[in-house]
């Protein structure tokens, strides 16, 4: 049988929803685990790589043009023939700890490019091969660290 809706409404109003108990037994507790990092065990997500560079008041994009010409190459997608990159997608979480960036300014320029390749492959929480290589301010000022998460959808 259906009812009208004003009978409907009528009968929603004679009922209330209970918890199950008075407020003041209600908690909250905070959980933090992760499966990030385990490298052994039947669920494992290993570290691959720590990624980060460091620019210090130089403007990223401009010192990377730079090693790009010194290179020889003419856009960022030119260094995916020089870069060795992971062979599929893996996780990306901000680092936990504050740890030593690559210094733009000492480091071998090989070094910059091929962290600044992936870094431009990696959005905040992923990092995808086949992605178009995005140089932004936001995507070369992160700190990532990468997990490989094939052992945990295994």
């Amino acid at each position: 049988m259906i009812l009208p809706a004003h009978e409907m409404e009528e009968l929603i109003a004679e009922y209330h929803a209970n918890m199950g108990g008075p407020m003041s037994r209600t908690r909250i507790e905070h959980i933090r685990a992760t499966l990030l990092g385990r490298d052994s065990g039947n669920i494992d997500c290993p570290r691959v790589l720590r990624l980060g560079l460091d620019f210090g008041e130089t403007n990223p994009r401009a010192v990377l043009n730079g090693l790009l010409q010194a290179a020889g190459l003419l856009t960022p997608e030119d260094l995916r023939d020089c870069v060795n990159l992971p062979p599929g997608p893996l996780l990306c979480r901000p680092m936990q700890k504050p740890i030593r960036r690559l210094n733009v300014a000492t480091a071998a320029p090989e070094k910059v490019l091929r962290q600044a390749l992936l870094l431009g492959l990696c959005t905040a929480q992923r990092f995808d091969p086949d992605r178009p290589v995005l140089w932004t301010s936001a995507s070369l000022g992160r700190g990532l660290e990468l997990y490989d998460p094939r052992g945990f959808y295994a």
